[in-house]
């Protein structure tokens, strides 16, 4: 015999899930990054791991890839995306690229010619956002983040001592 659950009655009900909280924080962040910038996968995994203490890249790109449907509810009415390339898009993931600049494979074109139309600096071959010079971080005022022990650096501390490529 299968029983039909019972609503939760503290409020549980209308708090979001962990995948969802996850999902909101993302796209969020996403949502900052202003036109002709970019963040990689890794970049939002730590500043959103911060504060959520879980995901990684994949669960970034996971919630890009469904941020058209799966999470659009999840994105605020009325949400406009700043910049040449808006197109009816509410989150700017063409902004989000992975660790050596390379937009969505199954989106490459659309994502070069929105980040060509932001004047995004590119690689010389123009198929990658060149980092060095495109990567955006959350002011510190801006952030909604704390760093998850006390005294651990911040991911823009830790960007910072990275070498990044071109």
């Amino acid at each position: 015999m299968v029983s039909a659950s019972v609503p939760a009655t503290d409020g549980a009900a209308s708090r979001p899930d962990g995948a969802e909280e996850y999902a909101a924080a993302v796209l969020a962040l996403v949502r900052q990054i202003p036109p002709g910038r970019a963040m990689t996968y890794g970049l939002i995994a730590e500043i959103v791991g911060e504060t959520l203490h879980r995901g990684g890249p994949r669960q970034v790109g996971q919630v890009m890839a469904g941020s058209g449907d799966r999470y659009a509810h999840l994105v605020p009415d009325g949400a406009a995306v700043v910049g040449p390339a808006q197109d009816n898009h509410d989150v700017p993931w063409w902004r989000v690229v992975n660790a050596s600049g390379a937009p969505p494979a199954r989106h490459v074109t659309a994502a070069l010619d929105a980040l060509r139309a932001e004047a995004t600096p590119l690689t010389r071959d123009g198929r990658r956002v060149a980092l060095a010079r495109a990567i955006w971080f959350p002011r510190p005022g801006r952030r909604t983040t704390t760093p998850a022990t006390p005294g651990a650096p911040r991911a823009t501390d830790l960007a910072r001592r990275r070498d990044v490529t071109a």
